[in-house]
């Protein structure tokens, strides 16, 4: 159908057409993209009681999509769609109700909606289901029932599901521990672009976990899951370019993707990065910007950074010497098991 003759056919008020019409404007199929067309045609729609409409509404109302963001009025459009029977509202009202987005959060209500979501074959459902299985959330602990839920969705072909599965396995947690079937299905999750499972994919590569060792395989994985911004891959990359694991040693790399991870938080490559311009590796010398690393990594409770910027109290490196800091800082990595932590307050007390 040509986007005239649909157009013709919603303004006569046919709500199916007018559904249409708003997906293709939120596409941009066969016309210039513009949400705010999108609300407007899912609005009549879903006033009309057509159940995908008001999902669809709801997800503009949901993420500010053609419309001021407005979480309740989100929870309302899923509300009437989802009593229709529409799959996809019924899972949106049920995370609505897990994470407690436009109302309160209530787990069993949660639970309620992804199983009848779940039932009409919904894979986002059965994983969550799962996670709230494995946790408890809603319903008695029960983390073999949270794989047997789990396995479902990722038998669908799910790459969040199939990334959760693996690390069940990964960690033994409702199934047997197995390694060789954890990089099975984050090899499938993996090979779908979840960058989580690429990351922890690579770790397995790195490490031997489940696969025989290999750096460059697991670079390669780092490096897709990085270049989607995952903080962790991005550390895990950084790592290898210092040491030369899979890929020629390059400082200068290193500092980018350490830098990259630690403007999201990540402690330990908040730590790397001070280390770096510590010493003037791959990054020109620069104690203060190392003395501000290691306090954002040693605040998050990393130890290492913890035991280093004691040290450049204990020392006034980069810092006025501060024997009381430096004890504070020793004592909270000592607290943590660090053990030349304990001995350096040994000898400071």
């Amino acid at each position: 159908m040509t986007i005239d003759e649909l157009t013709a056919l919603a303004e006569k008020g046919d709500s199916e057409a007018q559904c249409k019409l708003g997906y293709r404007y939120k596409k941009g199929i066969g016309v210039r993209k513009s949400f705010s067309k999108a609300v407007e045609w899912y609005t009549k729609a879903a006033e009309q009681g057509h159940a995908d409409a008001q999902n669809n509404l709801g997800v503009c109302y949901n993420h500010g999509r053609g419309v001021k963001k407005d979480y309740s009025k989100a929870v309302e459009w899923y509300t009437k769609a989802a009593e229709q029977g529409s799959m996809g509202a019924q899972w949106n009202l049920g995370a609505c109700y897990y994470y407690g987005t436009g109302l309160e959060k209530d787990y069993k209500k949660a639970l309620e909606w992804f199983f009848k979501a779940a039932e009409q074959g919904d894979s986002w459902s059965k994983n969550d289901i799962g996670i709230c299985y494995l946790n408890g959330y809603g319903i008695d602990k029960d983390p073999m029932k949270g794989v047997e839920w789990i396995r479902k969705a990722a038998k669908q072909g799910f790459a969040t599901a199939q990334f959760n599965l693996a690390r069940c396995y990964m960690d033994g947690e409702g199934v047997e521990q197995c390694y060789k079937k954890a990089v099975g299905w984050y090899t499938k999750a993996a090979e779908q672009g979840n960058m989580w499972a690429q990351n922890n994919l690579g770790i397995c590569y790195q490490y031997g976990y489940g696969v025989r060792k290999n750096y460059k395989k697991a670079v390669m994985w780092y490096t897709k899951a990085a270049e989607q911004g995952s903080d962790k891959a991005q550390y895990h990359l950084g790592d290898c370019y210092e040491n030369g694991l899979g890929v020629e040693k390059d400082l200068v790399k290193a500092v980018e993707w350490y830098t990259k991870a630690a403007n999201q938080g990540d402690p330990w490559a908040q730590n790397n990065l001070a280390i770096c311009y510590e010493r003037g590796e791959g990054v020109r010398k620069n104690y203060k910007k190392a003395i501000e690393w290691y306090t954002n990594a040693a605040k998050q409770g990393n130890v290492m950074a913890q035991y280093n910027l004691a040290e450049c109290y204990e020392l006034g490196r980069g810092v006025k010497k501060d024997i009381e800091k430096a004890v504070e800082w020793y004592t909270k990595a000592a607290e943590q098991g660090d053990q030349a932590a304990k001995k350096r307050l040994l000898s400071l007390l």
